[in-house]
């Protein structure tokens, strides 16, 4: 069942453990009426990828993601044909002596093997509304961006061997970019865009308390500020909402039910993930990181 107003979709979100302010809500239930693609940007770690996970829970579909690198291209985000299989069939022909069987038997549905685009189209195609997760966009090159513009205008697939695949309804489509280059307009256009941000004191607070139920609840206050107080520095990374989860679990696990200094100093690493603001932080004092939490 798809959320019939805003305030449905924040509460499904919060049902399932989402903690989402009101114009992301706002943007996915446009996103969900319209059919239109959701296009979220933002710092590594701030949610965008668990947003297509818990739309898949909510609407119960399947989640199908694309996981974006440089040199993806269609046979992999597409189909391929399945080469081995159809060697095989060839020499099975041969071996029977079947005069009749044609080449273009092993051009055949049977024969591809769909990767996650063609999978979304075809089970839309049956009457489905799966989730497609296209993730880290920016990642990709451009000319495989070029191609999507298609994809996301028409929702059809055209495989000339055997037929075009054309959803009844468009797939829900989720594509995100932790902005390590432009993505063009021409793709932006095309979906409803959203900048999901840090989160406030107040919200990251909520959300430790809501994924990490494990941390005390002064220890989730401390987290909340220490981690505010950490992106006020000038940090090659800093630290996204995942890295404060990843602190929580991993204070729990030490059994520490408050942040001292000796604790900051040994479990730095937890949030902070390269040398350089390793050194800045510790050269700035842990004990200033400390006071503020």
């Amino acid at each position: 069942m798809i959320p019939n107003s805003v305030d449905e979709v924040q509460d499904a979100l919060a049902g399932a453990s989402y903690i989402a302010d009101r114009p992301l809500a706002v943007t996915i239930h446009l996103a969900l009426q319209l059919g239109r693609p959701l296009f979220l940007e933002g710092e590594a770690g701030v949610g965008k990828t668990e947003v297509a996970k818990v739309l898949a829970e909510i609407l119960g579909q399947d989640l199908i993601r694309l996981q974006c690198y440089e040199g993806l291209d269609v046979s992999h985000a597409l189909y391929e044909w399945d080469y081995a299989r159809q060697m095989l069939a060839i020499r099975m022909m041969e071996a029977s002596g079947d005069a009749s069987g044609e080449v273009s038997d092993i051009m055949s549905r049977d024969y591809l093997v769909a990767r996650p685009l063609l999978q979304a189209i075809e089970q839309s195609a049956a009457g489905e509304r799966p989730v497609l997760l296209i993730d880290e966009l920016d990642r990709a090159d451009e000319e495989f961006e070029a191609y999507l513009l298609e994809l996301l205008s028409d929702f059809q697939v055209t495989i000339p061997e055997v037929a075009t695949i054309k959803a009844q309804e468009p797939p829900v489509v989720v594509i995100t970019s932790n902005r390590t280059r432009e993505i063009h307009d021409a793709l932006k256009r095309r979906c409803l865009y959203h900048w999901i941000d840090y989160p406030t004191y107040e919200r990251e607070l909520e959300i430790v308390r809501t994924k990490a139920p494990e941390v005390s609840g002064k220890l989730a206050a401390q987290l909340a500020t220490a981690m505010q107080e950490l992106r006020r520095e000038d940090l090659f990374k800093p630290p996204g909402v995942a890295e404060t989860l990843d602190w929580g679990h991993a204070l729990a696990v030490l059994d520490r039910q408050e942040l001292d200094a000796e604790t900051i100093e040994e479990t730095l690493g937890v949030i902070l993930k390269y040398q350089e603001d390793l050194a800045k932080v510790r050269a700035n004092g842990v004990a200033k990181l400390l006071e503020s939490a």
